[in-house]
């Protein structure tokens, strides 16, 4: 049975699969990513990683993967196959995609951005499906986007499109660690609800899920902390739909988890400051953690179609 290898390499954790023609899960695996090794060691396991996935898929389905994707937080070079820069992998400038192609036996490899990549399992059979133009944000740790223009991913002329987390919402707010001040990410992350709500709670263990769970109970000082962070979110949004137009704009990440609690005031808070834009389909994401495993997975398909079409 023919099929891809794709992998999403997180800073804690690796998500892995077999991917059949039709997008189908055929063999799923997790590992974890071993950064306290230090960057080789984590290079070493994510090929490790690969190479074990290639002897099932000869085991179980009679030949080898047809081509890997693999999904890479930081900066990365998609066009030249490099692994340019992740803080929390401690890594630079890994030409991963010629290191995996080697260890899978010369099989075609797609290098693409953590976000971007789950973003495109998002546009494609998640929840953008059938959209043309969609914005994929992720509220996690940090916020990010990704851009979906007819089923692809718009990277920017330089890797860098979709950083929606460092547009300035509030430029006396707090500093960022990208050197600005105010950033959307520094206000409106599940981290900066986290700490918003700690603060305020005078508890240092609340994070983000114990906010949402005050806010539902009625909880005065936790519904101020998280509808700042929902104005906060819905400022740095409408500068992103004003720019992008995009048809659906696609939530997810932790904050995303809180479900209607976090929908029902951002889609008030966006509507409330639109004038003349038009109003996007604003959406959960579908597709959880899957997602960037998903992309990557996509991404190998997308190359063998490129070769098959040249």
């Amino acid at each position: 049975m023919k099929h891809v290898i794709a992998l999403d390499v997180g800073g804690t954790g690796m998500k892995a699969a077999l991917v059949g023609a039709d997008g189908t899960l055929l063999y799923e695996a997790r590992r974890a990513t071993g950064r306290e090794r230090g960057p080789d060691a984590v290079v070493e396991s994510i090929l490790a990683f690969a190479a074990d996935l290639r002897a099932h898929g000869e085991e179980q389905f009679g030949e080898s993967a047809a081509a890997a994707g693999v999904a890479v937080p930081g900066i990365v070079d998609a066009e030249n196959g490099i692994a340019v820069y992740a803080s929390n992998l401690g890594w630079r400038d890994v030409p991963m995609r010629d290191k995996l192609g080697e260890r899978l036996g010369g099989v075609p490899v797609a290098l693409g951005h953590d976000v971007r990549t789950g973003g495109l399992a998002e546009g494609r059979i998640g929840a953008g499906k059938g959209a043309d133009r969609f914005l994929f944000v992720p509220l996690g740790t940090g916020i990010a986007g990704a851009i979906g223009i007819a089923g692809s991913i718009e990277a920017g002329a330089h890797g860098y499109a979709g950083e929606i987390g460092h547009i300035v919402v509030r430029p006396d707010g707090p500093d960022c660690g990208c050197g600005q001040r105010g950033c959307l990410e520094t206000l409106a992350s599940a981290s900066a609800v986290s700490r918003a709500w700690a603060a305020a709670s005078g508890d240092p263990e609340a994070d983000a899920a114990d906010c949402a769970k005050a806010v539902e109970s009625g909880d005065p000082a936790a519904v101020q902390v998280w509808q700042n962070a929902v104005d906060a979110l819905a400022a740095g949004l409408v500068t992103a739909l004003t720019l992008l137009d995009p048809r659906t704009l696609i939530i997810g990440g932790g904050l995303a988890e809180a479900g209607e609690t976090l929908f029902v005031p951002l889609r008030a808070a966006v509507e409330e400051r639109v004038t003349f834009q038009k109003l996007p389909h604003i959406v959960p994401a579908a597709l959880g953690d899957t997602a960037g495993c998903l992309g990557a997975g996509l991404l190998a398909w997308d190359l063998l179609s490129t070769e098959v079409s040249a």
